[in-house]
């Protein structure tokens, strides 16, 4: 087959592949870049379009305008020792406790409370910002939106000229998989440049690159606990910056010798600066999106609350409340919209027709809850782990909100888990506005250790109900054992 033969499919080809010669020089990295298909300016309007939407989604920004101001000269002094002065950044404070910092392409970058509770300074968290910056100003939104589209463009040609020699069509569904695969999350190098950005841009600012490191020894301890309190310890890095940002070994080693071979002779770290200004700070989960007690979860805004059983603990988020169990026991809570729970009619049908028409429910009734109507049924699903028995419950609070919960347990753990779980469903409650007025949500606090005073001490004090010790660790970067000097100052949490 030649292209005089079929001009035009030459020409589609050629339109399809033009894009494909546009690679640029980086001016940061010097390194060459296949960045065609999307344009500095593209970059601009994909951010400005996707930053409400990340609003949205992840808590809106934090309510402290001298707290965003800070972040936000720490983020330009940064950004103007970069290679792109052109690029006007936007720098939000995400109101999500999640350990979390991010770009968006155009010189959006976000970082979130629970991120700066962690770190212990100022440099710890220019470290971050700057490794942000180093992902726009090296463009890696860009390439990788390039590298999927010249991949799904390779695919297409595949694809003609495969259907006319014969080949089937199921190899470019399978390569179709393996891109979408490899561009969830930036690549090896990606994080290992946007690294050496950050080092470069903290020195030319003054900030110590041996902050990089001691802020990933604080995430590690921050993913053991976290992986801890959900009962998985081997999964650690779903619950932070990390399960984007992937840490190696690799990554590590180099930030250690970025550092010495950039050791500055009187490096900034303005840890007192940092400390005055996440003081009272908020802690956890924000009141207007529910709060976790213990195994209780509250909403003052919306005034209910219900307990999980021992042994689960508590995740929350902006879309539901998750809790985790034994051996993939979990127990989700979410909402109805007001527009399907005002049509939803008896709760029973709601179930059987709509929520749950899939599962096959079984056993189908109504139910008191707490002098609220509700109803429930049960079905089996099978997974890779096995056959799961599920359970669904539906709670109508009055005829604009009916509430959800979802009871999944192994098959072999129903019956031992299944006195708990009841108890967890009548514990929902409404609660009175004099209830829902007392509930407050935690802060920081920074207090100066005094002679006696020990990490275990100041620990006690947190209102949590469990792992107070490693919580006090983690804020503070301390190792087990490790003596507190009176006169330094400590993150605490208090109500």
């Amino acid at each position: 087959m030649t292209p005089l033969r079929y001009p035009a499919l030459a020409l589609a080809l050629l339109s399809l592949l033009a894009p494909l010669a546009a690679c640029s020089v980086n001016p940061a990295t010097g390194q060459q870049s296949f960045t065609g298909f999307m344009s500095e300016s593209e970059e601009t309007r994909v951010g400005a379009e996707e930053h409400p939407k990340i609003l949205r989604e992840l808590g809106g920004s934090y309510e402290d305008p001298a707290l965003a101001d800070y972040v936000r000269r720490i983020g330009e002094s940064l950004a103007r020792a970069a290679e792109t002065p052109n690029i006007r950044y936007t720098f939000t404070v995400l109101n999500d406790d999640k350990v979390n910092a991010f770009a968006l392409p155009g010189g959006y970058v976000y970082i979130t409370r629970g991120l700066l509770a962690l770190a212990d300074n100022e440099a710890e968290m220019a470290g971050v910002l700057a490794h942000e910056i180093g992902h726009v100003v090296a463009r890696h939104t860009a390439q990788r939106y390039s590298q999927a589209m010249a991949a799904n463009i390779g695919l297409t040609v595949l694809g003609v000229l495969g259907q006319a020699a014969g080949v089937p069509g199921a190899v470019g569904d399978l390569a179709q998989f393996g891109v979408a695969a490899a561009l969830q999350s930036y690549s090896r190098e990606q994080e290992l440049e946007s690294d050496m950005l950050a080092v470069r841009y903290m020195t030319r600012v003054g900030y110590s690159p041996g902050a990089m490191n001691s802020f990933f020894r604080k995430m590690e301890a921050h993913d053991r606990l976290q992986a801890a309190r959900a009962g998985r310890p081997d999964a650690e890095e779903r619950y932070n910056i990390m399960s984007t940002h992937p840490r190696t070994a690799q990554r590590i080693e180099q930030a250690i010798e970025l550092a010495r071979a950039n050791a500055l002779a009187n490096p900034r770290y303005e840890r007192d600066a940092f400390l005055a200004r996440i003081d009272g700070m908020t802690f956890g989960d924000d009141p207007r999106q529910g709060i976790r007690r213990g195994r209780e979860f509250i909403h003052p805004g919306l005034r209910f609350r219900f307990a999980v059983p021992p042994g689960f603990a508590l995740f929350n988020s902006p879309r539901q409340v998750v809790a985790r169990g034994p051996e993939q026991s979990v127990v989700v809570f979410d909402m109805e919209s007001e527009a399907k729970a005002r049509a939803a009619g008896p709760l029973a049908h709601y179930l059987q027709r709509d929520w749950g028409a899939r599962l096959a429910l079984r056993e189908v009734e109504p139910i008191a809850v707490n002098g609220l109507d509700g109803a429930t049924g049960w079905s089996q699903v099978r997974t890779r782990g096995g056959i799961m028995d599920v359970r669904l419950v539906a709670i109508r609070a009055d005829p604009a909100r009916i509430y959800r919960m979802v009871l999944v347990t192994p098959q072999k753990l129903t019956e031992s888990l299944r006195a708990e779980l009841q108890r967890t469903t009548y514990s929902f409650r409404l609660l009175s506005p004099a209830e829902a007025a007392q509930v407050k949500s935690l802060r920081i606090a920074i207090v100066t250790a005094k002679p006696g005073d020990t990490a275990e001490s100041l620990a006690a004090r947190m209102p949590f109900a469990s792992h107070r010790l490693e919580w006090f660790e983690a804020l503070n970067g301390l190792a087990r054992g490790q003596s507190l000097a009176p006169g330094e100052k400590f993150k605490t949490v208090l109500e």
